[in-house]
């Protein structure tokens, strides 16, 4: 079945290292928390918010070992009034036998504040 896994994270500046960099700690805990192997992935999508546009976010997949093949798209956030700045969204569309409830979709920093229902739910169990 394939599932859909979410991540999210905030960075400081728009800088490229810290844009780059922000992206590979996200993906990498996205792929512990779930088991996730390249393989397994169908595709890949980044968005980032608007003020965010010193780097594509997708080459930190491309300094993980075994990763080079997966599709990999970038596009902007929606501009809502409001929303949470400096942003890096993830979905990663991986084979898996999980169920949606197993999924452990990750955010990070000041993106925790996008899901708390799904950290609350961690708390829990």
């Amino acid at each position: 079945m394939i599932r859909g896994v979410r991540g999210a994270i905030t960075v400081s500046h728009n800088e490229e290292n810290e844009i780059v960099d922000a992206t590979e700690q996200l993906v990498k805990s996205m792929i512990t928390e779930n088991q996730i192997e390249a393989e397994d992935v169908s595709s890949v999508l980044i968005s980032v918010t608007e003020e965010l546009d010193a780097a594509f976010p997708a080459k930190a997949l491309r300094r993980i070992k075994g990763w080079t093949y997966v599709p990999v798209m970038c596009m902007r956030e929606i501009p809502v009034t409001g929303s949470l700045e400096k942003c890096i969204r993830i979905m990663m569309h991986v084979n898996t036998p999980q169920s949606q409830k197993e999924i452990q979709h990750i955010y990070l920093n000041e993106a925790i504040c996008l899901r708390p229902d799904l950290r609350e739910k961690k708390i829990e169990e």
